[in-house]
């Protein structure tokens, strides 16, 4: 029998996945993306963190160092944001020389979030390869030291505590697509879920444990996701424990990420051997 990575596999090759208020949708392929209608532009971060948070199911925002936007003009209507490509900084030093063998840290970025809208503009297939294309070419002029891109997908459907469906299989059919190159799987571990279904991000967690910068923030978005206060006088590994025992965190068993890379063997406005 396929597992569910297998089947995910087998499904995305012929669908074409976009967003909306942070809900996934798919169009069938064969639909032709007119480039005609669209403009990529730098992006304020500001707009790029809004337009993400209230399209992209996880509801977060990563550490972006560039963003870039798809600009839509339709024959008939206004002009609007239609994508969003959001360059960030890695989860550690150590992501970039694992995945792209032979680069420092310092010489690739990750592709934090992409995200496009189900419109009838953008909501076809090629739109996010032809974006892709443009939007490395607009952070590798502004960011020329860069000579490598990871992008990540998660392979394993998520539900909430009633068991909706949060979150499908997302396979980098598109990043494979664009011309990258796959690079296996992340380590397998254990998420925290919240009951809505997200994850609680371990580098936020490790702040609440540790007392680091950003504290917090970390806490707040615990307690907007409906964990209850802690207790006067509670240590935050103590509320922690006590969130995982009550069950408002539960542990999920990852068997890792899906790993994808662009490379440039020569620096930006150098030519390509």
């Amino acid at each position: 029998m396929p597992t569910q990575l297998e089947l995910a596999l087998e499904v995305a090759t012929t669908q074409c996945q976009r967003w909306k208020n942070r809900k996934v949708r798919y169009r069938p392929p064969g639909e032709v993306f007119n480039p005609s209608c669209a403009e990529v532009v730098r992006l304020p971060e500001r707009d790029a963190r809004a337009f993400t948070l209230e399209n992209h199911y996880s509801g977060s925002f990563p550490a972006a160092r560039f963003c870039v936007g798809l600009m839509v003009k339709p024959r008939l209507g206004r002009e609007y944001l239609g994508g969003v490509a959001v360059y960030s900084v890695p989860m550690t030093q150590s992501v970039i020389p694992a995945v792209i063998p032979g680069l420092s840290p310092s010489e690739g970025i990750e592709l934090g979030r992409l995200v496009l809208l189900d419109t009838p503009e953008v909501g076809v297939s090629n739109a996010e390869s032809w974006f892709i294309a443009r939007a490395h070419r607009m952070m590798r002029h502004h960011l020329p030291e860069i000579r490598g891109v990871v992008a990540y997908c998660d392979p394993i459907e998520r539900r909430d505590a009633s068991g909706q469906l949060v979150k499908r299989s997302h396979t980098g059919v598109i990043y494979r697509a664009s011309g990258c190159t796959f690079r296996g799987m992340s380590s397998p571990r254990t998420l925290l879920l919240t009951p809505d279904g997200q994850i609680a991000s371990e580098r936020a967690l490790s702040k609440l444990r540790t007392g680091d910068q950003g504290r917090d923030y970390a806490e707040a978005q615990l307690r907007h996701r409906g964990a209850p206060p802690r207790r006067r006088h509670e240590a935050a590994v103590d509320w922690l424990q006590r969130l995982r025992a009550d069950g408002f965190l539960r542990p999920l068993r990852h068997p890792g990420n899906l790993r994808f890379c662009w490379h440039w063997r020569k620096p930006h406005g150098t030519a390509e051997l």
